[in-house]
């Protein structure tokens, strides 16, 4: 009698040939991604709206590095979740809490702004000047970035698709303030909580609803 299994045969067969995956390779594939497209919205915004004319009198000021951090962490649990989410196994309950951890400490600045700034100056710190047009330049930047932080995890092996779109989409929109930033010249909390903030929460509802759909492998 033939013990022989076919199947075990196929499954011999496909694994034959496998070779193991250099440590790193997901990680370099995703940050080298993400940097050649922030390079790329970066040369955008400086060709059309150059650099924040008061850039030499803001980088001593409080306000100018709470906003970049504020972007700078929102981007950096955007790209480990990523980075979590791009195996089979992979979690990115930590990122999320470091995400909404960050948003919850800026909502207290921006309360704390308010509550110690004459009311005249209440809708001054809410909308600035330019609370028509950010959100919608940031998405805007944010969209390319996010079109290739979905093909680049469509190449790699999640299963917690949804998730894995949301994290692409919070890289996507961190990154894309990160980089209108250098042209934006507004920097009260109130502002950047909920313009920046509103910017990047729709790249990460964006890619949410988006991955099942694009990244399925």
């Amino acid at each position: 009698m033939n013990d022989f299994d076919p199947s075990l045969g196929l499954i011999n067969l496909l694994v034959s040939d496998l070779k193991p995956v250099r440590t790193g390779v997901v990680r370099r594939q995703v940050l080298a991604a993400l940097g050649i497209c922030a390079i790329a919205m970066l040369m955008i915004v400086l060709q059309l709206w150059g650099v924040r004319p008061d850039l030499v009198a803001a980088l001593p000021t409080m306000a100018f590095w709470t906003k970049e951090a504020f972007v700078i962490v929102l981007t950096i649990a955007g790209v480990g979740a990523m980075l979590r989410l791009a195996r089979p196994d992979g979690a990115a309950r930590a990122s999320a809490r470091f995400a909404f951890g960050t948003a919850i400490t800026m909502a207290v600045l921006a309360m704390l702004q308010i509550a110690t700034s004459p009311q005249s100056l209440w809708r001054h710190l809410v909308m600035g000047k330019t609370a028509e047009v950010c959100p919608w330049l940031i998405m805007l930047l944010a969209l390319p970035i996010l079109a290739v932080a979905l093909f680049i995890m469509r190449r790699m092996a999640p299963t917690q698709l949804t998730a894995a779109g949301a994290a692409a989409g919070l890289a996507a929109g961190g990154l894309a303030a990160l980089v209108y930033s250098v042209a934006c010249d507004e920097s009260a909390m109130p502002f950047i909580l909920v313009w920046y903030g509103a910017a990047i929460l729709a790249m990460t509802l964006l890619g949410a609803v988006l991955g099942p759909r694009t990244i399925r492998w």
